[in-house]
């Protein structure tokens, strides 16, 4: 006989949910429901489900929801025929015993089943479960769910007196939790959750229901009941359209080509926030456009969660949008209250630009020795000064690279290095601290210095996130570089590395910046040379550990860069091969993995990437060798046409190579494989003769250093 099968509605009714956390919650409750009617067979893989979440609500609609499961035929094995049955085929105690735990006697065993199980043959008794109704596969869901709900706090509360549970019995979940409904089709399913019994009635706006409570009439008229009479737009993706839609005719009717500021995080935050949303315009005085827009956007996203509104050249105006969790006739009591509790705000931003501007940031380099940056690595005012000597460093390596004695560059490099910080001691940063960096900018500006330097020192933290932007000029490349080989080779040379999911200090972030400017930049910079000038400014620091500090960073770096090349798609074996000789300037690396993929495609790949293989075994089974070859001691045709072979395609891959042509390079020498081949054929390579063995691994080591110049060829084996 078929279950019926009907559209499920379940919603819990809360206190205020943390908004941060809102859009997780409801899509982990309606997940963990659907999940665990699908498993106990009481909704269709296929049925479809609705999350709703607002402020003061989860709830979930999923299609075809039976109201009992299908029953199961269960097969359980029970033990060997030998152990079951005696020598006359009846049951032993054994068997019965087990029987009787399953609820079945000796009139079982006659229907028993015998199959192979390995080398014995076993008894199984088969029988058929029942399914689960929806009242008990629910209930079972409803926990299960609520178990595993991502809560970012737990709040312990006194349940309500009423429940069945009252006076001081307390359960603990986000919020105190005030309603349940579940609601199959237009039945109410009898479940139970939180001291909470399921009906049929919930609760709408605070301020603005048509009518509370709302007794919802069956699971389909959910969403429209919440609206009409609740005043609620239940679904958190309904909402948030319906917000953007409100900020962007606002933004119009503003005019003037103004448009709201795009931020998701804002507006997901927003949309937590609110049951009914209504967008107002409000405005603030034109004075405070003065102090930087940086300064006042983040007020109003941060403090008040204002979406301020910019014009068609991108700058602020002096109009933000509100979005409103009520609807009056008159709204100018709301829009005014806004902008009253907005104006300290931005006077406040203000006091601190004006206040700021009044000292230099050189002046407050000083202030700087006092900010402890690391208990074991000193003050900031250290660290500056360590950043200040590798700037300098790195600037003069590009000098050098670039064959120019300009020493504007290295001037400009140490100058932003030694303001980069200043403006950490200033009140605005001291107030806002994600502005670190932009009001040293400013403030740079107006102490009359250059806009390199000035852009530098803003630019310095970058990239500060994966898809950032990297400094906009050469003099914020070297200080950025300089800034994150500070942090990273200071902390390895403590010990103080990152572990599974902890990285207090950024230093995966800051390794992948590194990676980033040299690569895209294509900065003729090595790697190592890098972290030994950077390292060697901790002589000082008691137990840093210079080994440490450059060895395993190098490796950590490396990791990082492969992980990277792999996100973007190429394969393990190609980054192993590029990565294996450690390159140097990684400015090179896309290059050479470009070349190693199209090595991979030719015909001759596989057979000399496993003779590559075959050779570094030898060669690791050899450390008497050397690369020395004497073409008297070679005997055998197959090794003397390699020999000619070798004469002929080394030196020209050689010349690729160093004219940065790895893909030709790595053609080239594709051209050895039937002399390898024949080699490999025709040549006992450990002779017994001493100087017969030593040349023949001379010639082998030539081979295997020409061919692993761009990459580790033998990486490639499958």
């Amino acid at each position: 006989m078929t279950s019926v099968q009907k559209n499920l509605l379940v919603e819990l009714f809360v206190e205020e949910l943390p908004p941060k956390a809102l859009k997780k919650l409801g899509d982990a409750f309606a997940n963990g429901l659907r999940d665990q009617l699908v498993a106990q067979g009481l909704a269709e893989p296929g049925s479809v489900l609705t999350a709703y979440a607002s402020p003061r609500r989860l709830a979930a609609h999923l299609t075809h929801v039976a109201e009992r499961a299908a029953d199961k035929a269960v097969s359980q094995k029970l033990m060997p025929v030998a152990v079951g049955l005696d020598a006359s085929g009846r049951p032993t105690p054994a068997l019965l015993k087990r029987l009787a735990a399953l609820g079945a006697d000796a009139s079982a065993v006659p229907g028993l089943k015998r199959a192979a199980d390995g080398k014995a043959e076993v008894l199984f008794y088969e029988s058929t479960a029942k399914g689960a109704t929806l009242t008990e596969g629910l209930q079972k869901a409803l926990a299960e769910s609520i178990a595993k709900l991502p809560i970012p706090k737990v709040m312990s509360y006194q349940l309500e007196s009423g429940c069945e549970l009252p006076g001081w019995s307390s359960v603990s979940f986000v919020r105190p939790a005030h309603g349940l409904v579940a609601l199959h089709g237009d039945a109410v399913v009898p479940v139970e959750v939180l001291g909470l019994h399921a009906g049929r009635e919930t609760h709408g706006h605070r301020f603005e229901a048509a009518v509370d409570p709302v007794v919802l009439r069956d699971a389909n008229s959910y969403a429209l009941q919440m609206q009409d009479d609740g005043a609620v737009i239940a679904s958190f993706e309904a909402r948030r359209t319906e917000i953007a839609r409100q900020l962007a005719a606002a933004a119009v009717r503003v005019g003037g080509g103004t448009v709201p500021i795009h931020d998701d995080a804002l507006l997901d935050e927003v949309t937590a926030l609110v049951e009914r949303p209504n967008v107002l315009v409000c405005s603030f005085e034109r004075e405070f456009l003065e102090v930087p827009q940086e300064c006042l956007i983040l007020t109003m996203k941060a403090n008040q969660k204002y979406f301020p509104l910019l014009d068609a050249s991108n700058r602020l105006t002096n109009k933000f949008l509100v979005v409103s969790n009520i609807s009056p006739e008159d709204a100018s009591a709301v829009v005014g209250g806004n902008e009253r509790v907005v104006r300290p705000r931005l006077a406040d931003a203000k006091f601190f630009f004006d206040q700021d501007r009044k000292k230099s940031l050189a002046s407050r380099v000083e202030s700087l020795g006092k900010v402890v940056y690391h208990n074991k690595l000193g003050t900031q005012g250290e660290r500056v000064q360590r950043v200040m000597r590798i700037a300098r460093g790195i600037a003069a390596q590009l000098a050098q690279a670039e064959q120019s004695a300009d020493a504007t560059l290295t001037a400009h490099a140490v100058q932003a290095a030694q303001l980069a910080k200043a403006d950490l001691v200033t009140d605005m940063v001291g107030e806002f601290p994600e502005l670190q960096g932009t009001m040293g900018r400013y403030y740079a500006l107006h102490d009359g210095l250059s806009a390199e330097v000035a852009d530098a020192i803003e630019d310095h933290y970058k990239p500060r996130f994966a898809g950032d932007e990297l400094p906009r000029n050469t003099v914020g490349l070297v200080v950025a570089l300089a800034d994150k080989l500070e942090t990273l080779v200071g902390m390895f040379g403590i010990g103080n590395l990152p572990t599974g999911d902890r990285d207090p200090f950024a230093l995966r972030r800051h390794a992948l910046g590194v990676i980033r400017m040299l690569i895209e930049e294509d900065l003729p910079l090595g790697l190592d040379a890098l972290l030994q000038d950077a390292a060697a400014q901790f002589k000082d620091i008691e137990g840093f550990d210079s080994g440490k500090a450059t060895v395993a960073l190098q490796d950590f770096i490396l990791d990082r860069l492969a992980g990277s090349l792999r996100e973007q798609g190429a394969s393990a074996q190609e980054v192993d091969a590029v990565l294996a000789p450690r390159p140097q300037r990684l400015g090179e690396v896309p290059k050479l993995l470009a070349a190693v993929r199209a090595f991979a495609a030719l015909p001759a790949a596989a057979a000399l990437a496993a003779a590559n293989k075959r050779i570094g075994n030898i060669l690791k089974k050899a450390p008497e060798a050397d690369a020395h070859v004497s073409e008297l001691l070679l005997q055998e045709p197959a090794e003397k046409a390699l020999h000619a072979a070798m004469a002929e395609v080394v030196p020209a891959a050689n010349a690729q190579f160093e004219a940065g042509d790895y893909t030709a390079s790595l053609q080239t020498l594709a051209a050895l494989r039937e002399p390898v081949d024949a080699f490999f054929d025709g040549v006992m390579v450990n002779a017994e003769q001493a100087d017969l063995r030593l040349n023949r691994l001379g010639l082998l080591m030539s081979l295997h250093a020409a061919m692993n110049r761009v990459a580790q060829l033998e990486r490639l084996a499958v």
